[in-house]
């Protein structure tokens, strides 16, 4: 079922379990994320969790998810701490393409002023 793929990915990415990503993500992900540049393959998803992420931890609280065939979307709340100590409390939306029963595109959006 594609929504637990959402859910296992929020839980890896809140326990830090970088080992599950390869169970979530497709070898060939393409992540976009509000200031950056696309993430392309799976080892350039880790680094940036491994060590790019500017939030230390905290987690993620999932208020619906959505599948239509091979794409889906959910949205909720991000809870946590920065790695400079700040507090971190962010409204999201993520959107997916799944291929295989694996996230092989993902889009984020945050709820914050940027522009």
């Amino acid at each position: 079922m594609l929504s637990t793929v959402i859910t296992d990915l929020f839980h890896a990415i809140d326990t830090r379990d970088w080992d599950a990503f390869e169970q979530i993500f497709h070898p060939d992900i393409v992540y976009d994320r509000p200031g950056y540049e696309s993430f392309s393959g799976i080892e350039r998803l880790l680094k940036f969790y491994r060590e790019e992420r500017i939030l230390a931890s905290g987690n993620h609280y999932i208020e619906q998810i959505v599948i239509e065939h091979n794409h889906g979307a959910c949205w909720g709340r991000f809870i946590g701490v920065k790695k400079d100590g700040s507090p971190a409390d962010v409204l999201f939306t993520d959107v997916y393409c799944f291929e295989h029963g694996r996230i092989k595109k993902r889009r984020s959006y945050f709820f914050q002023p940027a522009v």
